[in-house]
C-alpha cells in the first residue's frame, strides 16, 4: 500500500470512529463541539466558533443559545470589541463536557476490551502517538 492509499483508508477509518463514537452522546453535536472548542482553546467569540466547526455563524449562534440557556455557557462583553461577545464555559458547562467524554470513552473502551486481543490493544496504544504526531504536522499546515 502507497502512502496515498495508507492516508485515505486512514482518513475513511477514523472519520468513521469518530462519527460512530459520537452516537454514544446524549446532546446535539454541536452544542457538545461548541463545549468542546471552549475546553479546549479558552473563550472564543461565535464567530470564533463557526470558523472552527466549519459552520455558519447561524448555526454556531443556535448552538450557543441553547448552551447560555441551559447555563453551560456564559457571554461577557469582548475586552477590545464591545460589539462581540466572548464565550465562557461554566462549571457545569465543563461537568456536562466531562459527562459526555466520558461515555464515549467508555463505550469505546469496552469495544477495545470486547474486539482486540492483549497483542492488537498493544499495537493500538503504540499507534496512538504517531497519530498523534501526524495530527500536530496537519494543525500546523
Amino acid at each position: 500500500m502507497d502512502d496515498n492509499q495508507l492516508a485515505e483508508e486512514l482518513r475513511l477509518t477514523i472519520g468513521q470512529l469518530v462519527r460512530t463514537v459520537r452516537t454514544a452522546d446524549t446532546m446535539p453535536p454541536g452544542e457538545a463541539a461548541v463545549l468542546g472548542y471552549l475546553d479546549r482553546s479558552g473563550p472564543l467569540t461565535t464567530a470564533d466558533v463557526a470558523q472552527q466547526r466549519g459552520v455558519s455563524h447561524q448555526s454556531a449562534a443556535k448552538a450557543v443559545k441553547e448552551l447560555l440557556g441551559k447555563g453551560f455557557v456564559r457571554a461577557e462583553a469582548h475586552p477590545s470589541d464591545g460589539r462581540k461577545l466572548l464565550l465562557h464555559l461554566t462549571p457545569a458547562g465543563r461537568d456536562r463536557l466531562a459527562e459526555e467524554r466520558g461515555r464515549r470513552a467508555d463505550w469505546l473502551g469496552t469495544a477495545i476490551n470486547d474486539v482486540l486481543n492483549s497483542d492488537e490493544r498493544e499495537t493500538l496504544a503504540a499507534a496512538v502517538p504517531l497519530l498523534s504526531r501526524l495530527t500536530a504536522r496537519l494543525k500546523a499546515k
